[in-house]
């Protein structure tokens, strides 16, 4: 996944048997990585919430990370698309220390801010990792949608992975990719790796 780590889209279309088998083997990945955190609820966006991204507090260590997502994407024309679920994966990639997730903000194409997935900070332990998710049938992103994840440390950790999985399975194939956070702010400067 050396396409991951430049930040770049990795894409795989597979088989259907193929699909279904890579499939399994994520979820089961996915449900024992998440399996030490809550489930998160969505809490949704007000009309007043104004820009959420200025409101996020600047904490003295942390980061404000951008991550591009696809509600849907279209092939061959624009009349046709394919609807998307999205897996936002937060993983704490520190061995010792715990960060807070302060805020996870999901825009749409044009900007707006369309729910805010936390009503309050979210504890990471070490090594922790967390998810938040989609539907597939919701196309209220859009293909420019993006998520804003801000989080924080009392202490200097290592950063987290921050990245989306898009993922389809309709028709005879299935289609997925990654999307790669991209740092916005860093508080102090941290290194990214």
């Amino acid at each position: 996944m050396a396409g991951c780590a430049s930040g770049l889209l990795e894409t795989a279309v597979v088989t259907r048997r193929g699909f279904v088998r890579w499939l399994c083997c994520g979820l089961v990945t996915l449900t024992l990585a998440c399996s030490s955190q809550p489930a998160a609820t969505a809490v949704p966006a007000t009309p007043t919430a104004g820009n959420a991204f200025l409101q996020i507090p600047r904490p003295a260590i942390g980061q404000i990370i951008y991550v591009p997502v696809y509600s849907h994407i279209y092939y061959q024309d624009q009349q046709r698309v394919i609807d998307l679920a999205v897996t936002l994966s937060i993983r704490n990639t520190d061995g010792d220390q715990a960060i807070r997730i302060d805020a996870v903000l999901y825009y749409d194409s044009d900007g707006n801010l369309v729910r805010s997935y936390l009503a309050e900070p979210l504890p990471l332990g070490a090594m922790a990792s967390t998810a938040f998710v989609v539907d597939e049938d919701d196309r209220t992103g859009g293909v420019g949608a993006n998520f804003i994840v801000a989080w924080s440390s009392d202490a200097q950790p290592t950063p987290p992975v921050v990245e989306a999985v898009m993922i389809s399975a309709a028709s005879a194939q299935g289609i997925s990719f990654v999307s790669v956070g991209r740092v916005l702010e860093s508080y102090p400067a941290i290194k990214s790796e």
